[in-house]
């Protein structure tokens, strides 16, 4: 059967087998064509049309094809819907061909391994990662292809699991390669909703010896000591997989993964991802956009570098003492003085995304517009250098001894790119004149035999008396001399019929043919000599990937200190002072998202003091919609920026060192995982109980109101005993929450103190103060809260009712929701909680009665009293 099928097809046919689980685009001529269930899949997702090809023996297959020169923004449009695509080239001239063109795949594009700038968003990394799994011992490798970032890490304690997918849930890889026995386990690390495109490969894909082998060959080194990776096994495992999966889909050599870090916990503040989540640190709780996050408020950087590693500073906060003040003495230099800062501006805002470019150099797939960018980012550094000169701070200093202008290999793409060149490669343009020789003859013949096309055609109409005759080419018959019908009969004996057309007919003749072998001749060898030089020059440019890889992270820290400079000057923030004796004071602290965000009011800020001995536990009560929660994660917010070597929203601030912060605030179902929000919230409690220490600061938002009162009441107050009482597990803690009756643990637990929100009570209006003030409180103001938010007044009437009849004791009336309301039924009225009925003033005045001392008539009198006031 096959052999009735035409010489394409069978060849399509041959390719396809090899890539079965993926989209094959295949090359013919200028578009790329896909066939059969791909060509369905294409129509679908692409909105492109299906038609048929007709492939021997009177059968046809579905078709359907794109443009080539359209390949990136069609690729990226499979990609977002998770296809995988291979894509197969013609590796021969068509006129050279002998038979069917020659083909083949050249590159597997799969959402990890995208190095496109026109698809990859230039603010964010695109991670390829691999997880391995043996023996209690977890190992993770991730590389972005795009940049030449490359990463490694093993976990191997008791929390090795949390740890492992802490850190898949920060990184939020586009691509995971599993091995089938690990999947399960790895796919519940990750939100349903968040699952990355998970690859399955081979448990042998994972073998410590053989990704031992292939990092030892890709690094080109002897050994892994350099890089702190030498005692590591299962994460090897997992870095060879990423390297052969690499292979396998990139077809060429990655001359920019030359580099690799070790992930290294104890240098950063650990961060899981439901606190990243509730502090909404990069995307907002509900929504998950990006404005109204910490990383809007400070992201100020000019460029992709330095954008993408401000959010690696947000999610990944300092944790030594010298790193964080090494920072803070920069931004303080930078905030001091604008004559650097705008320098450093001025420098920044012509650069280019030098990582992405030096890996498509590394890919080869480098285009002349890349260098080009290249070469103007290059031009730019001595003024970018020049701006760093007078700068005091050590991290400044070192940073621009670091920024090296290349100087060789800016000469070089002066000297040899042309100005503005093509995006594509084949289209010449892209040598400077005067670069080689042969080029400069070559542009010279075509450019002289043009003007010959153009004398002839002038010579051509005085000659023939054909005011409208035009001398035009296209591929299939070269250069031809065009006559409209009505003046054929001036066409004189030498032109010879080419192409009869509806309004026209086409000629050549002898001199003209010989012409035009002269000029396509010159053109493709043009073509293919600046080709050759192109390729040559970007292989002389990958010389320099590893040196411009370090500038690049140079200039992107610098980026992210200038951004830091630019959020602290525009926000009134102060430098924060770094202690390791374990208090955090924060004088007039501030939200920093929120003061951004809100005018009218304006933002009250607050005071906090905690430490391990007077004060480990704030116990913070009041009212609904009264500043509770936005208090307790302005602390967080606030310590986190100092760990990032910030300067900080405060009047003045002295942080204490801490190795995580820990949130359970906002929790929400999680249904595709069966989980309700009470069991989300046990969950997170419960990381915290097990995992926070000493050293940790802990926020806590109204622990155990998704659950019954009583339980929840009770879940509430063995927490804080549990913070309060465990050893080397006694958190600084901030607890909100309206239970109001956790505030008598005051009076037990020794480092544990009482605040509220203060609230202002004029006749029957409620004012909050969102003013956090010494001692509890037990009124929530509920029904006022609910009447702000808006809801309707018979159902605020009703609430007051009831809440009236719960205060007094009374049997509620469930049939009736329209009687005339009590006489006590206001604002000011008492808030019940569940206890609260055991302390009503009637009750109190009867607890305190001897009733062997009342005679008959001061009971009588008693009794009266008693009366009129339970009314």
């Amino acid at each position: 059967m096959t052999e009735s099928l035409t010489p394409m097809v069978r060849q399509y046919s041959r390719i396809k087998a090899q890539y079965p689980d993926m989209i094959l685009m295949f090359r013919l001529g200028d578009f790329y064509e896909m066939f059969n269930e791909d060509a369905q899949v294409a129509s679908r997702v692409l909105e492109i049309a299906l038609t048929k090809k007709h492939i021997g023996d009177g059968r046809t297959m579905p078709l359907a094809g794109i443009p080539y020169h359209a390949l990136d923004s069609y690729l990226a449009r499979f990609i977002k819907a998770g296809y995988k695509v291979a894509i197969c080239e013609q590796l021969e001239e068509p006129s050279q061909a002998k038979g069917v063109v020659r083909r083949d795949v050249v590159r597997v594009v799969t959402p990890g391994t995208l190095v496109e700038s026109d698809i990859l968003d230039e603010k964010l990394n695109n991670y390829l990662a691999a997880v391995a799994v043996d023996k209690g011992v977890c190992g993770l490798a991730y590389v972005d292809l795009s940049t030449g970032r490359f990463v490694v890490g093993e976990f191997d304690s008791k929390r090795a699991n949390e740890e492992l997918a802490t850190e898949l849930m920060t990184l939020q890889p586009a691509e995971l390669l599993v091995a089938e026995s690990s999947l399960e386990c790895v796919t519940a690390f990750f939100d349903p909703r968040r699952l990355p495109l998970l690859t399955v490969r081979a448990s042998a894909e994972f073998d410590p010896a053989l990704g031992r082998k292939r990092l030892l060959n890709q690094l080109g080194v002897a050994g892994l000591e350099g890089f702190g990776a030498e005692t590591m096994t299962i994460a090897l495992g997992a870095a060879g997989c990423i390297l052969g999966y690499l292979e396998g889909t990139q077809k060429t050599a990655l001359q920019h993964l030359k580099s690799l870090e070790v992930h290294s916990p104890a240098d950063v503040m650990i961060l899981d991802y439901t606190t990243q989540r509730g502090l909404e640190l990069l995307e907002t709780l509900h929504g998950g956009d990006k404005m109204g996050t910490l990383l809007s408020i400070l992201d100020h950087t000019l460029t992709a570098m330095g954008a993408r590693m401000l959010r690696r500073w947000i999610v990944r906060p300092l944790r030594l003492r010298e790193a964080i003040e090494r920072r803070l003495d920069a931004i303080a230099d930078l905030v001091g003085d604008f004559g650097i800062r705008d320098a450093i501006a001025k420098g920044l805002r012509g650069l280019h995304d030098l990582e992405r470019i030096m890996s498509r150099v590394g890919c080869r797939s480098a285009n002349g517009r890349d260098l080009y960018c290249l070469r103007l980012s290059l031009e730019r550094l001595p003024v970018l250098r020049q701006g760093l000169a007078t700068a005091h701070a050590p991290l400044l200093r070192e940073i621009a001894e670091h920024i090296d202008p290349l100087p060789q290999l800016r000469d070089l793409l002066q000297r040899a790119l042309a100005d503005d060149p093509p995006l594509l490669l084949h289209e010449g343009g892209l040598i400077r004149d005067g670069y080689n020789g042969e080029v400069d003859q070559l542009r010279d013949l075509t450019r002289d035999s043009k003007s010959w096309i153009q004398r002839m055609q002038e010579e051509e109409i005085r000659r023939t008396g054909i005011p409208k005759l035009k001398i035009g080419y296209n591929k299939v018959f070269g250069y031809y001399i065009e006559v409209t019908k009505p003046n054929l009969r001036l066409v004189p004996n030498d032109y010879i019929r080419k192409q009869t057309l509806v309004g026209a007919e086409r000629f050549v003749t002898p001199a003209l043919k010989e012409k035009e072998e002269i000029i396509l001749n010159a053109e493709e060898r043009l073509q293919t000599l600046e080709l050759e030089l192109f390729e040559a020059l970007r292989d002389q440019v990958a010389q320099y990937i590893l040196p411009i890889q370090e500038l690049a992270q140079r200039l992107g820290e610098i980026d992210c200190l200038r951004s830091l400079a630019e959020t602290a000057i525009v926000g009134g923030y102060v430098r924060p002072e770094i202690n390791e004796d374990g208090h955090l004071e924060i004088v007039e602290g501030r939200h920093p998202v929120l003061e951004a965000i809100q005018t009218d009011p304006p933002f009250v800020p607050n005071d906090t003091h905690l430490d391990n001995e007077t004060c480990q536990i704030a116990l913070i009560t009041g009212p609904n919609m009264a500043g509770k929660s936005t208090y307790i994660r302005q602390v967080a917010l606030i310590t986190l920026l100092a760990h990032m070597g910030s300067f900080i929203p405060a009047r003045r601030a002295s942080i204490a060192l801490v190795d995580r912060i820990f949130t359970r605030v906002g929790a929400m179902d999680q249904l595709a995982k069966g989980q309700s929000t009470f069991l989300v919230e046990m969950n997170e409690t419960a990381n915290i109980l097990n995992n926070a220490t000493d050293h940790s600061l802990v926020i806590l938002d109204e622990i155990g109101r998704g659950t019954s009162t009583y339980d929840g009441l009770s879940i509430a107050w063995a927490v804080l005993e549990a913070l309060a009482n465990r050893k080397s597990r006694q958190p600084k803690t901030l607890f909100a929450t309206h239970y109001h009756e956790l505030v008598e643990l005051e009076n037990h637990l020794a480092r544990m103190k009482n605040f509220n929100v203060a609230v202002l009570e004029e006749k029957s209006k409620i004012v909050f103060l969102y003013k956090i003030v010494p001692g509890g409180t037990d009124r929530s103001y509920g029904i006022y809260a609910a009447q702000l938010a808006g809801v309707p007044g018979e159902v605020l009437t009703r609430a007051r009712e009831i809440l009236f009849d719960l205060e007094c004791g009374n049997t509620i009336d469930i049939k009736s929701s329209a009687r005339k309301p009590p006489r006590a039924t206001t604002e000011d009225q008492i808030q019940l909680t569940f206890l609260d009925g055991l302390t009503h003033p009637v009750l109190e005045k009867l607890r305190s009665l001897d009733v062997n001392q009342l005679t008959p008539l001061e009971a009588l009198r008693l009794l009266d009293e008693l009366s009129r006031e339970s009314r």
